[in-house]
């Protein structure tokens, strides 16, 4: 019975993983795998009753379902802190500036993570505290890839009047403006955008699904971090979210 039962779960995880690359027939997944059709067609049934897949009732194929994604997703922010100090503290040693871990909260960003050098001058930030998404840069990275009517929603909660210097972006149209060409850049910067005398690079974090889940940063004196070496900064950044991203089981 033991042998039995593990021979059915082994077969359990080599269907979800077939069905991966994408929806399949029941004679696919079987000559995918080389199994029989019966045995295949079997647990698909109970994985299907399970919500671990679905049939589509016109083409007849099943692909993952939505508890499936469901438990990813809730072990997606456990795993997300878990991979994310060694990253963020590598960030620190290879920057030399302070480095933060940001997420999404209601309509604002708020840190979790923090690594900073041992220098006396520091950014003014510290874990929990909520910060705007208009003029800080990783406020802005939180937005990206984001649908237009999600973004719409975040952005419309905002005050009429958004906060910043005269630098940032201060309407929702300027917001969504200054977003298009940072998403093509693959990061968002801040330049005394907050507060003067500070800046900022900031690069999204994206989860199994490609959606946007956090975003990683460093801030620093605008002395220390001349828009000269945004570039070298932005590198550094983007490379360290890129590997974070691979990590959760990014696209």
């Amino acid at each position: 019975m033991a042998t039995d039962s593990l021979s059915s779960v082994q077969r359990a995880m080599d269907v979800l993983r077939t069905l991966g690359s994408g929806p399949l027939r029941v004679q696919s997944v079987a000559e995918a795998l080389g199994k029989e059709k019966t045995q295949v067609s079997r647990t698909l049934k109970v994985l299907a009753e399970g919500g671990f897949v679905e049939r589509d009732p016109e083409t007849l194929e099943y692909r993952l379902g939505w508890q499936l994604f469901a438990l990813a997703g809730a072990a997606s922010d456990s795993r997300l802190l878990q991979q994310a100090a060694p990253v963020v503290r590598g960030l620190m040693r290879t920057t030399g500036e302070a480095a933060y871990l940001t997420v999404l909260s209601g309509n604002a960003a708020v840190t979790v993570l923090a690594e900073r050098p041992g220098r006396a001058l520091q950014a003014n930030e510290w874990i929990g505290r909520l910060s705007p998404l208009n003029c800080t840069a990783s406020g802005r990275a939180l937005l990206h890839g984001r649908p237009s009517d999600e973004l719409d929603l975040i952005l419309t909660a905002q005050p009429e009047r958004l906060p910043g210097t005269e630098r940032a972006p201060r309407t929702a149209e300027e917001v969504r403006e200054r977003l298009r060409a940072e998403q093509s850049a693959g990061y968002s910067a801040a330049v005394e955008e907050s507060e003067p005398g500070l800046v900022a690079v900031a690069a999204p974090i994206r989860d199994f699904r490609g959606t946007t889940v956090a975003a990683l940063n460093v801030s620093a004196p605008v002395f220390r971090l001349p828009p000269d070496d945004l570039a070298r900064a932005a590198a550094a950044v983007v490379d360290a979210a890129s590997r974070l991203s691979h990590a959760l089981g990014a696209p």
